[in-house]
């Protein structure tokens, strides 16, 4: 998590929601939002009715929290989906999917966007055959992503690819598990994102 340096687990409670921000350890009965599911504190458990922009608000850092990134980067990353033409809320969420990292965590070559980010900014992908090192990088329809060819024989590769099948690639993506790489078919729409997310909640937030 960027500029994150405590429990993540902590932010899946906070926000009501789990975010899978751990990986596969979200998936089996170790997760902490399994066991506690209320927020964190000593009034974890006894907040009561929230405000409309309490609600906005938390649904922002849901967001913001869930695809990693800071505060200043989720407001330069609305601000263009808002100068973008289409429905600003549907837009954001393009966006965000398309950073480099959310795709290498979509195509199962890493357990969480955190690691993704961190195989992204070690070098470790190639976009159409070119290192890129950037987790921020936005991928187009026909892009090819893959592992560099001498870290194709890095455990950790294997090891993530072993558990797409429980989560699942989407349709706007391909991916070559034998190779090590996959290929953006086309840019994600909104229907793509089965993650519970109100975005309206998000552009009323900024609209103020």
């Amino acid at each position: 998590m960027a500029g994150y340096t405590e429990a993540v687990c902590r932010l899946c409670r906070r926000e009501g929601v789990k975010i899978f921000l751990k990986g596969d350890r979200c998936f089996t009965d170790k997760c902490a939002f399994e066991r506690r599911s209320y927020p964190p504190g000593q009034h974890g458990q006894g907040r009561g009715k929230v405000s409309e922009y309490a609600l906005q608000l938390r649904e922002k850092q849901k967001v913001k929290r869930m695809y990693g990134l800071l505060e200043g980067q989720f407001n330069n990353l609305f601000k263009k989906a808002e100068r973008t033409k289409g429905v600003t809320g549907e837009v954001m969420i393009s966006l965000l999917e398309r950073r480099l990292d959310n795709v290498v965590y979509r195509l199962g070559l890493a357990n969480s966007r955190r690691e993704a980010r961190v195989l992204v900014a070690h070098g470790l992908l190639t976009v159409n055959g070119k290192k890129v090192d950037i987790p921020s990088y936005r991928v187009k329809a026909d892009d090819v992503i893959a592992v560099a060819e001498n870290k194709k024989k890095v455990a950790k590769f294997t090891d993530s690819l072993k558990a797409v099948d429980r989560r699942g690639v989407p349709e706007w993506l391909f991916l070559e598990k034998d190779s090590f790489k996959g290929k953006v078919l086309r840019e994600p729409i909104r229907s793509d994102v089965t993650f519970p997310i109100e975005e309206h909640l998000i552009v009323e937030l900024y609209s103020k």
